[in-house]
């Protein structure tokens, strides 16, 4: 390596490094700071001045439009739900089935704000759930610590299948939905079973008196009985009657839907018709089915593979049909010019991440045709330097990125916030590691970010509710969450390796 690229590295390190302090001590927002990180490394790297302008800067802020477009749609979805009334009744409504038992309402607390947030994002969502869960966890005798906690795994076990967040995952990757499906349900069933452990070892710190053996008895049994089913699986999967019985309950189960389905559908259309007839009656009621408008995205999109932004435009569709009453128009339209506007920090950010992306793998196809034999003048340098550093094997793989899982923290190079696609890019660009590989480590080592990152502002909100420092929630939650990181690395790890 030569004298200049010796300098050359050190100034993407500096680079990297201060920018990442800048954002780290606050002195410098993720917005900023990500546009800036991009042309000082296009600069870095050779790249010209036209090059610079108009594919870094002006192809670059349209990278991910398909990400923030989804974006904007599940923000009006998002400020649909809460207008309405759907998210607020769904909460009350399970904190009463749950009654005063302290870990009955806890878990159907965690299940419902995990059942929201599939489609709810952003603070203002945050904190229209947050207000109501939040006294009714108090009221039954959970500390401060304790509430916080639970909320914000409810939050991440929902964002975990928020179909919204694996565009980026297709958009920058170029996996496909089933690759990403199959990590995300794998790893929120690993983060819901630590969100029972946080539940039930929490509780029992707040003072609360649980049959703890009980509790344990149980769960080795399900364990034991999830382990023997698994084992027959694998066992007889090929098989062909049992290949047969899979289908047959298959086509039974979809059968059923479609039924259900339809049943459903004329009930609404009979109600939206009672509503304009009989509207002093019928107005002001939420029906039953109005509580399933934020998992008609999620359905959409898993089981009949339907694009993001269709499906959460249809999602909205069934929302204002399921919840229509007096001034749902304007309702409607309130929700889709606040909603969108809701997520423009999140659409300037990813504007910031398309540009870093750019910089450092170049802008693609358009590119390359006009420079024949030619590379990206950043990927072709970092190329051969990030390959020598990047873990190659399954095993550093999962050591070295279970160490530095906390540099999710504080916008730093792991956080898909801050700087985690800038990274991800370098090592899709060494070749190094396949696309899902780093699609697992960053889902994995987000569970962090997404959870104890002081820098969240739901963190900062939760603990000025609750008269908490956000450091107290850090230090709390991380052990729990540490250990879905790294189960999550393992996973990936034999699955991509």
């Amino acid at each position: 390596m030569t004298l200049v690229q010796i300098l050359q590295l050190t100034g993407f390190f500096i680079v990297f490094l201060g920018l990442a302090l800048s954002m780290f001590f606050r002195k410098l927002p993720a917005l900023l700071a990500l546009p800036l990180m991009a042309i000082l490394i296009s600069l870095l790297g050779g790249v010209s001045p036209h090059d610079l302008f108009y594919h870094v800067i002006g192809a670059g802020s349209i990278r991910l439009h398909n990400a923030y477009t989804v974006a904007i749609f599940g923000g009006m979805l998002s400020f649909l739900l809460q207008k309405s009334g759907v998210a607020e009744n769904l909460i009350k409504n399970g904190a009463e089935l749950a009654g005063d038992r302290p870990w009955s309402v806890g878990f159907i607390m965690l299940l419902l704000i995990a059942m929201l947030f599939t489609t709810l994002g952003g603070l203002g969502a945050i904190i229209m759930v947050a207000t109501i869960v939040l006294p009714i966890l108090s009221s039954v005798g959970f500390s401060s610590l304790t509430i916080a906690g639970l909320f914000l795994i409810g939050v991440n076990l929902g964002g975990l299948l928020n179909a919204g967040n694996w565009a980026l995952y297709i958009d920058i990757m170029h996996l496909d939905i089933d690759t990403i499906r199959s990590f995300a349900l794998t790893l929120f069933g690993i983060a819901f079973i630590m969100a029972l452990g946080f539940l039930t070892i929490e509780i029992q710190r707040d003072g609360q008196k649980l049959p703890l053996k009980k509790f344990l008895v149980r769960g080795l049994l399900a364990g034991i009985g999830v382990f023997i089913l698994a084992a027959a699986y694998f066992r007889v999967r090929d098989h062909v009657f049992f290949i047969d019985l899979w289908r047959t309950l298959t086509l039974i189960i979809k059968w059923g839907l479609i039924a259900i389905t339809a049943l459903t559908f004329l009930q609404i259309l009979y109600d939206f018709a009672k509503k304009l007839t009989d509207r002093e009656r019928y107005m002001s009621r939420i029906k039953w089915y109005a509580y399933l408008t934020p998992l008609v995205p999620l359905i959409l999109i898993l089981v009949l593979r339907m694009s993001f932004i269709t499906a959460f435009v249809i999602g909205l569709i069934y929302g204002f049909i399921a919840t229509f009453r007096k001034g749902s128009i304007n309702m409607l339209s309130q929700s889709i010019i606040e909603g969108g506007a809701s997520v423009m920090p999140a659409v300037v950010l990813m504007m910031g991440i398309g540009m870093l992306l750019n910089a450092i793998m170049g802008p693609g196809a358009e590119w390359s045709a006009l420079h024949a034999h030619s590379e990206w003048p950043v990927l072709a340098f970092l190329k051969p330097a990030m390959a020598n550093i990047i873990p190659s094997s399954p095993l550093i793989y999962v050591l070295v990125f279970t160490v530095l899982a906390p540099l999710a923290l504080y916008r730093g190079p792991l956080n898909v916030w801050g700087m985690g696609y800038g990274m991800a890019a370098i090592m899709l660009a060494s070749g190094s590691l396949a696309a899902a590989a780093i699609m697992g480590l960053l889902i994995s080592v987000g569970t962090i970010q997404g959870i104890c990152d002081p820098t969240n502002t739901h963190n900062v909100w939760i603990a000025n509710e609750l008269h908490l420092d956000t450091q107290e929630i850090l230090w709390r939650t991380l052990p729990y969450v540490w250990v879905v990181a790294a189960v999550g690395l393992m996973v990936s790890a034999v699955w991509y390796f």
